[in-house]
């Protein structure tokens, strides 16, 4: 079963629900969404499919649902699960006998100025411990910074919550944790039938510099999957034995640093990524279904679906508001003038800037020794697609 929600449904899902004709439960949210075709389930009809199958497998395309899903599928034990990984402090602790040494401290937004200055160690990272999409993180590098940051967080607060429900951003509580120095990727992924790992993509999260914590850029290739497979698989077995998970998707972001050692950011639970990017993306650039993949215990052939593909990165472009303008003042952006950017445009997404605080995005695909284009994105404010 399907549970569709706000912000972002994409064609691509919609298509793929309906050729299979998997059953959806259409949230009270979903009312201005066009569900044309779908196979729709009340609240009750939901809840009986779930409940006369204990082994069925359960995706959403929004965390948006997880409140529904606390409040009626307690019988099925996914509220526990998903609270596992979507409570960031619970998360460290389940973890920490096999990081000991990684500093990580639970803080209420009321009492982010009181903190002891001698309780920090710098650098660190500063996040909701429930959050979404890195908004409202920070990496702080030293005191001056943290007296910056801490300001700019409770004038952001209200404007957060606004966004999103608060099983999914709630800035009530915040964690402190050490920065993690190391490439950073994102995996879709989900455990089968068995409770075993199955990786249906990785992408490097790239950034413009040290300070970056968006979300503008993430790529996938060939090598960047060849080469960290089988230690990911390795560290999403782990995972999965202290959380005893089956059929469950999962997006993870976990860093390598200077020893290859994997160190775990965060793993989002019943979802790939978020607003249909890296789940389509996988189709867009390698011809595999993720949706699919999971909903029949699918494992990708990788050895034929890299054949041609060997020279090619695949990213996603994430059109955050970089601009410093408030979008009340933005008049409009120019998505033609950035296709013009990029050689290769796979698909282009656009997004209302003034109910969410993004343009769009874009999956384009790139020659991996060509990558000027990406970069350029990578380090713009955007401000040059605004129009008058």
């Amino acid at each position: 079963m399907i549970l569709i929600d706000k912000p972002y449904v994409s064609d691509f899902l919609k298509q793929t629900i309906i050729k299979n004709n998997y059953p959806v439960f259409q949230t009270t949210a979903t009312a201005g969404l066009n569900n044309s075709g779908l196979n729709l389930l009340n609240e009750n009809q939901a809840k009986e499919l779930v409940s006369g199958n204990k082994d069925i497998s359960i995706y959403t395309n929004s965390e948006n649902t997880i409140g529904w899903i606390a409040d009626n599928l307690g019988f099925t034990g996914l509220p526990e699960k998903i609270d596992i990984f979507k409570n960031k402090v619970k998360f460290r602790t389940i973890l920490k006998d096999n990081y000991p040494d990684f500093f990580f401290k639970e803080v209420k937004a009321s009492e982010i100025m009181e903190i002891n200055n001698t309780e920090l160690k710098f650098p660190f990272v500063i996040k909701p411990a429930t959050g979404f999409f890195s908004m409202g993180v920070y990496r702080v590098r030293n005191l001056d910074e943290w007296k910056d940051v801490w300001k700019k967080i409770i004038n952001e607060k209200k404007a957060l919550e606004n966004i999103y429900p608060a099983e999914v951003m709630n800035s009530e509580k915040f964690i402190i944790e050490q920065n993690i120095e190391g490439n950073e990727f994102a995996i879709d992924a989900y455990f089968d039938k068995n409770g075993d790992p199955v990786i249906l993509n990785i992408l490097q999260h790239v950034f413009s510099g040290d300070d970056d914590v968006s979300d503008r850029v993430y790529i996938s290739s060939k090598n960047i999957i060849e080469s960290n497979m089988e230690p990911f698989e390795k560290f999403l077995k782990t995972v999965g034995n202290f959380a005893q998970v089956k059929n469950f998707p999962v997006h993870a972001e976990i860093k390598r640093n200077k020893d290859n050692e994997i160190v775990p950011i965060e793993i989002n639970p019943m979802r790939f990524g978020g607003w249909c990017t890296t789940a389509d993306l996988g189709f867009f650039a390698y011809g595999i279904n993720q949706y699919e993949c999971f909903f029949s215990n699918q494992k990708p052939d990788w050895e034929k679906i890299f054949i041609g593909k060997e020279d090619y990165n695949f990213s996603i472009i994430v059109l955050d508001n970089s601009t410093g303008i408030d979008s009340e003042k933005i008049k409009g952006f120019d998505y033609e003038k950035l296709l013009s950017k990029f050689r290769h445009p796979l698909e282009l997404r656009k997004i209302d800037y003034r109910e969410y605080p993004v343009f769009g995005f874009l999956f384009a695909k790139s020659n991996e020794k060509d990558m000027d284009e990406v970069l350029e994105i990578l380090h713009s404010d955007l401000r040059e697609f605004l129009t008058d």
